[in-house]
């Protein structure tokens, strides 16, 4: 697959050599109020990172333990079980050997579980805050004899009611006050008032367009107003005005049922294209145990997910909302930032291969001076999805905007859009395809650099790409890669952009060009460590790119754990800062707002990518007795308390 130069890139190249001038900014450039992964935000002027990065690297492992460069130190805060409340944790061996009732009904007030985005926030009394996405649920290393190992799916009877509701329990977001003790590492506070669960049963309004949609509408809830719960919630984003919003991704991995027997043709269309109904529904059974998740019995139940869901961590008595203006996909991220003119721009992706990024603009503005009147400021604006051009340049198209409750569609868009328009959000997919949306390989993260003053857009991969286009190259792309717009007029509110391709991952000092790390347009040096599978990213106030990645031991990928890697934009230059767990992924990178401290998640700990039915770990070997691995969320900080990028 040696075309990569030679045939998509060179042929752009040949255009206009964008990638000499786009990623590199002179010092002093102003930041901008911003809420990614990073949390920086303010008004002051900072100097890139000129200087080399001054950790030594490491590289990637399959060693069953946390590695991290020498001079720093990391624990774990908080874990799957533990309890948020004042009572016990969750008894993980009984969950283990036979799950209860009692065990469902303690996991609600316990930590969930496979950690994903991690969130940090400050109370104005100052409590410090996690808020933190229970994504999914590892049924094979969490309960005894699972799997049956000939057929690799679960066993007659499996998973039993009590298995099913506690993985319902376990989903959706944890939100948990942190503090450092005596020695400065971070532990969580039991008991605390700001402590809350959003489970896979918790009631969530529904504002915007979609609210009262007959498509939202079930025996349930006839008015489309209310749904129970959240779930697979993936990364994530945060407003300006200190609310999380946790994105639901693979929300079709729970729904079961014949899509034949749902009458409406339409209705099957629309679920067909989000992948419903799924064959991981068997390892969840919700729709044998809750008729809700029986496409037969309640065919609208899936359209009630898959949406961005706004969940204030400082107010644990506001209530979830799910934000339907910002359309109905995978989300994967949901990154703010506030343009020039003081809207706030959401950055979007939609974590499926060949699907595609978007944005949304507010049309009212961002109040830095009452934060009540920041809510519902997501429910009015224009939502858009990015077409890439061979020669470096793009545009956004206008989807749909909502106004006063007004929808105005795109004119280029069929018919069945116009005559319903509230059909953009719901089937956000099949409107970006209908305007010619550019397909990319798998969007996941995607965050705002203050420094480079550019949104930084990750494809984690996409083993399945027959042919290459201009911002997905490589085919198949096995080892993903990142993408960088610079909006027009550095405006996130722009609708046109130039774009470049900061990092080709593979592996250092691969000849074959398909699978080399390729560094701003240049092989990397053989001492820089291999990286595949990007997922989330975070940016340091010195517009450093953080990088935890989802699929390092793939065959086709490092067949090493996951990690944590930075980039450092102006000198090109990549390093390897944190090494997993055997089976894990790396989720959630986040700093807090003095920069000290970094944190991650590690999420299915032992998970087997060849779904073998063996468990690779059971870390975090905490001699409790415990034997089934544990996902967690850890600190990380240099020793010398110096700045963790310093």
């Amino acid at each position: 697959m040696g075309e990569y130069f030679g045939e998509v890139l060179q042929r752009a190249l040949n255009r206009r050599d964008l990638f000499k001038t786009m990623g590199l900014l002179g010092a002093g450039v102003l930041v901008s109020s911003s809420c990614g992964g990073s949390g920086s935000s303010g008004s002051s002027v900072i100097s890139p990172s000129s200087s080399s990065l001054s950790f030594k690297t490491i590289y990637p492992n399959t060693e069953d333990r946390i590695t991290v460069p020498d001079g720093f130190e990391w624990d774990i805060i908080v874990k799957w079980g533990d309890a948020l409340d004042n009572g016990e944790n969750l008894n993980w061996n009984r969950v283990y050997e036979g799950c209860t009732q009692a065990d469902v009904d303690r996991q609600k007030y316990c930590f969930g579980y496979n950690n994903d985005f991690v969130g940090y926030f400050k109370a104005s009394d100052g409590a410090e805050i996690l808020a933190v996405n229970n994504e999914y649920f590892n049924p094979e290393l969490a309960f005894k004899d699972f799997l049956d190992l000939t057929t690799l799916k679960p066993k007659t009877g499996r998973p039993t009611k009590e298995e099913s509701m506690l993985m319902l329990e376990a989903h959706g977001v944890s939100i948990v006050e942190i503090k450092k003790d005596k020695d400065g590492k971070y532990t969580y506070v039991k008991g605390s008032k700001y402590n809350r669960r959003i489970t896979g049963s918790t009631p969530i309004n529904i504002s915007g367009p979609a609210k009262g949609h007959k498509l939202l509408k079930t025996s349930k809830d006839p008015n489309g107003e209310l749904v129970y719960g959240t779930l697979n919630n993936c990364s994530a984003g945060k407003t300006p005005w200190g609310t999380l919003l946790s994105c639901e991704e693979n929300f079709n991995s729970y729904f079961g049922g014949d899509l034949t027997k749902i009458n409406d043709k339409d209705i099957q269309n629309l679920h067909k294209r989000y992948g419903i109904p799924s064959s991981y529904s068997a390892w969840y059974g919700f729709h044998l145990y809750d008729d809700r998740f029986n496409i037969e019995k309640e065919p609208n139940e899936p359209f009630r997910f898959g949406w961005v869901v706004e969940i204030d961590p400082l107010n644990p008595n506001r209530p979830p909302v799910k934000r339907t203006a910002l359309g109905r996909i995978k989300h994967e991220a949901a990154t703010c930032v506030v343009s020039k003119s003081g809207k706030v721009v959401v950055y979007m992706g939609d974590d499926e291969r060949f699907q595609y990024i978007y944005k949304f603009v507010t049309k009212g503005k961002y109040d830095p001076n009452n934060r009540e009147a920041n809510f519902g400021l997501l429910d009015e604006g224009t939502l858009y999805t990015a077409k890439f051009n061979d020669d470096f340049t793009g545009e956004w198209i206008m989807l749909a905007s909502v106004e006063a409750g007004k929808i105005t569609v795109n004119s280029n868009l069929p018919d069945i859009y116009k005559n319903d328009p509230v059909l953009v959000f719901i089937d956000t997919r099949g409107a970006a395809s209908a305007l010619g949306a550019t397909q990319m390989d798998r969007p996941e993260d995607f965050e705002w650099n203050p420094i480079t003053k550019s949104a930084w857009a990750v494809m984690t991969y996409n083993d399945k790409r027959p042919s290459p286009n201009a911002p997905n190259p490589r085919y198949p792309n096995n080892f993903g890669h990142i993408i960088e717009i610079k909006e027009e007029g550095e405006d996130p509110e722009s609708t046109k952009f130039k774009w470049d391709i900061p990092i080709l991952c593979g592996i250092s000092g691969s000849p074959d060009t398909n699978s080399q790390l390729v560094l701003y347009k240049k092989p990397a040096s053989n001492d820089t460590p291999s990286i595949s599978a990007p997922d989330n990213i975070a940016i340091d106030k010195l517009g450093n790119v953080w990088i935890a990645t989802d699929g390092n031991p793939g065959k086709s990928r490092l067949q090493k754990n996951d990690g944590v890697y930075v980039l450092n934009p102006f000198n090109k230059e990549l390093k390897m800062f944190l090494s997993g767990i055997p089976g894990c992924e790396i989720c959630g990178p986040e700093f807090t707002n003095d920069y000290k401290y970094f944190f991650c998640a590690i999420q299915h700990p032992g998970e087997d990518p060849e779904d073998t039915g063996r468990i690779l770990s059971q870390w975090p070997y905490l001699n409790d007795g415990v034997k089934i691995p544990r996902p967690s969320v850890l600190f990380v900080r240099r020793k010398d308390g110096k700045d963790i990028y310093a």
